[in-house]
């Protein structure tokens, strides 16, 4: 049997979609460099050179995991599904912990915890098709 059969629809449409919220803010950080300070723009100058490069290297990271993924939702191996996921929820929590150690606790931060929670199902659930498989 062949791998993709043995990946659920839905956790390929769930990564789908991640995929191409990946790649929609990713090409946006190459026109709103704001998106990268979600935290605070307190003493940085958004028009100068290095919020602009910065911005693209956060685009480019952001857009490279949404291809990725797509790829991944895809070709339907459930091992590199959990990988590529896995890479995306360690993002998530980093997002977390950065808000909660800078105290800016928002809609942004719930939005991380809850697409956390979705990439650990996920996850969850191609890791549990793997040991299924291998028997183990």
């Amino acid at each position: 049997m062949n791998s993709k059969a043995l990946v659920p629809k839905w956790t390929r449409i769930v990564v789908g979609l991640l995929a191409v919220a990946n790649v929609a803010f990713g090409v946006s950080n190459y026109f709103k460099y704001d998106l990268l300070f979600q935290n605070s723009t307190n003493g940085i100058d958004l028009a100068s050179t290095a919020a602009k490069f910065s911005s693209y290297e956060y685009g480019a990271r952001n857009l490279a995991i949404g291809l990725a993924l797509l790829i991944v939702a895809t070709v339907g191996v459930p091992e590199t599904i959990a990988i590529v996921t896995i890479i995306r929820a360690l993002i998530e929590l980093q997002s977390v912990i950065i808000a909660l150690l800078a105290g800016t606790f928002g809609a942004g931060t719930i939005v991380a915890i809850v697409m956390a929670g979705v990439e650990i199902l996920v996850i969850k659930t191609m890791v549990g098709i793997v040991a299924k498989r291998d028997g183990n």
